[in-house]
């Protein structure tokens, strides 16, 4: 089978260093996933945090790092921003699933691959690539999509992810630089999710500290040089399967859209009791031998 990830070494995959303060850099950092990380990260990590312009979403970041300005064109500053840097958490783009291509082009393809090459001249250890579960949307809603399995994209946003995924396989395996992919859910606060508007999120879902603590062991974790994960909170039912960040970074989720509804979670639990009258009474087959 072919895996989604590789490894430096031998061992187990999450191992991690004695802990010291790494220093990264966050694009996008004024946006809805990168202002949260700053604001929950500053305190393990030493934050330069870009931003296409001085407005006030930057100015509300001050308190949490070293405020900077950069352009995805612009490659050489791109490189400059990232001197003395660990790890990069490539979250800029342009995040909209319907966008054309014209506006796709030149964030989303260009922007990434001088990310990634910045990241690389300069010495940095890892790139965390903030891709999408609309690289593989393109499967019908009742496959559960694995890491391992090929890219389906629903749009051409979704394209783009993809283009950035296979970019950062190469520049792992064949440039050294450590990339870790992130296909992320449906990003949003406890509070949107509990409107029952938010059910068609029932299997997309990924909550805010959820996505914090996943992009936190993609930075601290060591041995793995690519890998591909799926960014979804511990719904019941989910798109994705999150078992690859399960084992190999200890990613544990904490929240479930269906207990943030109550007509979902009488639905679950509705579920639940239907399986167990299935199961009645039966026992274990070896039930004997133990």
């Amino acid at each position: 089978m072919t895996h989604s990830f590789s490894a430096t070494g031998t061992g187990a995959l999450a191992k991690t260093r004695p802990a010291e303060r790494r220093r990264v850099l966050v694009t996008g950092a004024a946006g809805n996933i990168g202002s949260y990380f700053a604001e929950h990260a500053h305190a393990a990590y030493d934050l330069r945090l870009m931003v296409q312009a001085e407005d006030e979403q930057a100015a509300q970041l001050q308190s949490f790092g070293e405020v900077v300005t950069g352009d995805l064109g612009d490659l050489e500053r791109l490189k400059e921003l990232c001197a003395g840097i660990d790890t990069v958490v490539h979250l800029a783009a342009d995040p909209d699933p319907s966008a054309t291509w014209s506006s796709l082009l030149s964030a989303n393809i260009t922007g990434t691959y001088h990310m990634l090459v910045a990241a690389k001249a300069a010495g940095c250890r890892r790139v965390i690539y903030a891709s999408s579960i609309h690289a593989v949307s393109g499967y019908p809603t009742d496959v559960q999509v694995k890491t391992s399995e090929p890219v389906n994209p629903g749009d051409l946003y979704g394209v783009t992810k993809c283009f950035g995924e296979a970019l950062g396989r190469y520049m792992a395996e064949q440039e050294g630089l450590s990339v870790i992919a992130l296909r992320i859910g449906a990003f949003q606060p406890h509070a949107q999710v509990r409107d029952e508007s938010a059910a068609n999120l029932l299997d997309a879902w990924v909550s805010r500290r959820d996505l914090q603590q996943l992009i936190e062991r993609c930075i601290e974790v060591e041995n793995l040089q690519f890998a591909i994960f799926h960014g979804l909170s511990n719904n019941r039912f989910k798109r994705l399967d999150i078992s690859d960040a399960r084992v190999l970074v200890g990613y544990d989720p904490q929240d479930d859209l269906t207990e943030e509804q109550p007509r979902l979670k009488e639905m679950t639990e509705l579920l639940e009791r239907s399986r167990h009258a299935l199961d009645g009474d039966q026992q274990s087959g070896i039930r004997e031998e133990l």
